[in-house]
Order: C-alpha cells, then sequence, then structure tokens
C-alpha cells in the first residue's frame, strides 16, 4: 500500500485507538498471562481449554489493515452478558466476540470497558478458570 497522508493519519489514529482499548484489558495482566505485547498487538491468555488442555485466549486488541479489534472469549462464552448493550456498540461487532473501532469513542470505551468487566467475572466463576483469575493466597 502506497503512504500518504491519510494513511499516516489513520494509522497514527489507530495507534491512540489501539492503546485506549489496551487500557481497558491491562488491569486483568495482573490475574492472566499477557503473551504478547506489541506495538499492535496485546493479548491475555488463561486457563485451560477444556478440550485443547492448553491454555487459551480470553481477551486481545489487535490493531487490522481497516480498524482496530477488540476481542473477549468471555463475551462469546457468555452472550447473555450484551442484553442490554447500547445498539451503537452492537453496532459495532463482528462476529460473536469481536468490536472494531476506527476512532477512539470515549462513550463506547466506557461501555466496553464496564461489559469487558462483567465477562471477566462470568470467566472466573468457569471451573477452568479458577485458579488464574483469582488472586493468589499468601
Amino acid at each position: 500500500m502506497r503512504t500518504t497522508p491519510q494513511n499516516q493519519a489513520a494509522a497514527a489514529n489507530f495507534e491512540q485507538v489501539f492503546s485506549a482499548l489496551r487500557d481497558i484489558l491491562k488491569p486483568y495482566a495482573v490475574k492472566l498471562v499477557v503473551t504478547e505485547d506489541t506495538p499492535s498487538c496485546y493479548l491475555l491468555e488463561g486457563g485451560v481449554h477444556p478440550t485443547h488442555q492448553k491454555p487459551f485466549p480470553i481477551a486481545w486488541v489487535s490493531i487490522e489493515k481497516a480498524y482496530v479489534s477488540f476481542h473477549h472469549m468471555g463475551v462469546y462464552a457468555r452472550p447473555e452478558l450484551l442484553k442490554g448493550v447500547s445498539k451503537a456498540l452492537k453496532g459495532r461487532m463482528q462476529g460473536k466476540s469481536c468490536f472494531n473501532f476506527t476512532s477512539v469513542d470515549p462513550a463506547l470505551f466506557a461501555e466496553l470497558e464496564d461489559l469487558s468487566l462483567r465477562a471477566f467475572k462470568a470467566f472466573r466463576n468457569a471451573p477452568f478458570m479458577m485458579n488464574f483469575l483469582l488472586p493468589k493466597r499468601r
């Protein structure tokens, strides 16, 4: 792709979007494992997949060609968490657990932060996640 001022502006904007979305996930890094932390991807893993018996991605943010994606498997596992989510946030959904953004939207990001909190809480109650999401006892 040829570099143009528009492409450069979009890339800079995507970096801001990525940073804001990564900030939503960062508080959970103390209880999960950060398996990727690059300028274009932030990935949290945890638990042991019931079928594959391996840790699996729980939530991540990645810069794509045309947008920045925010994924949360808690929403995939518990679709009832989407009840009451605004039409505007649902309009950002692609698939069952992905939200796409091209610009920072403080209101939608605040709603996504609340949804993420509820999704992490729902995952915390799954038997295969208990050891990973509860704080370590002394």
